[in-house]
């Protein structure tokens, strides 16, 4: 207030007292050359005082009045004001009402700053009157001036609602975890029981009729779940989905947050490491052994939910060896990839060692011929041969430990239908040390069961 103050005082002397001095100033100069009775009363120390002070409130009263504008206007938008919305909400459900609206004020620079020091920046949606209706109402806002002298301008100034009979129907009441990735990777839920399984849903009829679920949101970013145990869990919010998974708002939930009982697990299982190659080696050459991190039947420990690791059965690895062979060993680094359901693996990277000599062949007979991949309404049969040879292909220490029944021989029948077909033999090779060939292929007749 000094400052304004002070303010004023120069802007006054600036422009009006000094102006008015000199204009008396002049005066009096032309009265002194003539002489007479106006000489004798600007003579006097006083009267210029005076004169100034009734010239300086005179000027003051015009600028209040805003005869006189000495400063511009300014407009200045306040965001995102909280609109107070008034119904019956025990019997009514409002669409398309907005939760905030902008109000431009337009004023003096001073009026707009008292004004947001105040902040009691009140908007009113007013219903009361309404009835439900299979119309919108379009409805204007109210709101309150804390500086009469400001313009008040509201965006938007007024809205279209549909007021529709608010109803109830009981749901059931499903959980979904989130924040799982917060939850210590060793530790995984087990089980989740909510305090309730059903609910009771109010809103419009048309809303009622788009819930698809009532979930209740399990957060895990909880820093009490530290270990494996149970936990109590209060407040767990309930939210409603439609079938395209999106929130609806409009859709009042009673209660609106349940209890849940949290057992959380530590379930782990070694998994080993299945090494797949591409490439070839140098002619003459197989891969005589293979080692992960100095071991021959290396396994690593895998931690999840029991149902997601259960049928994990080994964790990929693909190295190139195309064109090795001629040195007598190979070293990687690989990082491994963590299989879906896996939430920590006692390793990321692991090392293969990798050993190479002269390669040798042996040829097995296999009986067991699998076809796979054929509806289950037909019946596939070998004609004309019970059995193949398959050429296997190692250094002699692998060959020798080889016989007919570790080697998975099959056709795949995707597609064949009633008839009889020429098929290529295929062996399912899980054995990187091992290289199978088969140059025949069967015929398989194919008849309706």
């Amino acid at each position: 207030m000094s400052k304004l103050f002070k303010g004023i005082y120069r802007v006054v002397d600036k422009f009006v007292v000094v102006p008015i001095s000199r204009v008396v100033f002049n005066i009096q100069e032309v009265l002194k050359r003539n002489g007479g009775f106006l000489d004798k009363i600007l003579n006097r120390p006083t009267f210029l005082i005076y004169l100034s002070l009734i010239l300086a409130v005179i000027c003051f009263l015009l600028i209040d009045s805003k005869v006189i504008m000495l400063v511009e206007n300014n407009a200045e938008v306040i965001s995102k004001v909280p609109v107070e919305l008034k119904y019956n909400e025990e019997a009514f459900v409002v669409e398309g009402a907005p939760e905030t609206v902008d109000i431009t004020l337009t004023g003096r620079k001073s009026d707009i700053y008292l004004a947001k020091q105040l902040g009691e920046f009140k908007v009113t949606l007013d219903l009361t009157d309404y009835s439900a209706s299979d119309s919108s109402h379009k409805v204007y806002f109210t709101y309150s001036k804390n500086i009469d002298n400001l313009t008040y301008k509201l965006d938007p100034s007024y809205v279209s609602v549909m007021i529709k009979n608010k109803v109830s129907s009981v749901s059931s009441v499903t959980y979904e975890l989130i924040n799982q990735d917060k939850l210590d990777s060793k530790l995984s839920v087990k089980s989740v029981t909510l305090s309730k399984s059903e609910v009771v849903v109010k809103g419009s009829e048309g809303t009622l009729e788009k819930i698809a679920w009532i979930k209740a949101l399990v957060d895990l970013d909880n820093p009490d779940l530290t270990e494996a145990g149970s936990y109590d869990l209060d407040n767990v919010l309930l939210v409603a989905y439609d079938n395209t998974g999106k929130i609806l708002d409009n859709v009042e939930i009673v209660p609106n947050t349940l209890s849940a009982t949290v057992i959380l697990d530590s379930y782990y299982t070694s998994i080993p490491i299945e090494v797949k190659t591409t490439g070839k080696l140098v002619a003459g050459k197989s891969i005589a052994s293979i080692l992960i991190n100095n071991q021959s039947d290396y396994a690593l420990t895998v931690y999840g939910n029991e149902e997601d690791i259960a049928d994990i059965k080994s964790i990929p690895v693909t190295i190139n060896v195309d064109g090795l062979g001629a040195e007598s060993a190979k070293t990687y680094t690989v990082t491994l990839t963590k299989p879906s359901g896996v939430r920590y693996m006692s390793t990321s990277t692991v090392n293969l060692s990798l050993t190479f000599g002269n390669e040798q062949q042996k040829t097995i007979e296999i009986t067991d011929i699998k076809t796979p991949n054929l509806d289950s309404s037909l019946d596939p049969n070998l004609v004309g041969t019970s059995s193949i040879e398959v050429i296997c292909k190692g250094v002699s220490s692998v060959l020798d430990d080889i016989e007919a029944s570790d080697i998975n021989a099959y056709v795949d029948l995707t597609g064949l239908g009633v008839g009889d077909h020429e098929v290529e033999v295929k062996i399912d090779n899980t054995n990187p040390l091992v290289t199978y060939v088969v140059s025949s292929t069967v015929k398989v007749r194919i008849t309706k069961k």
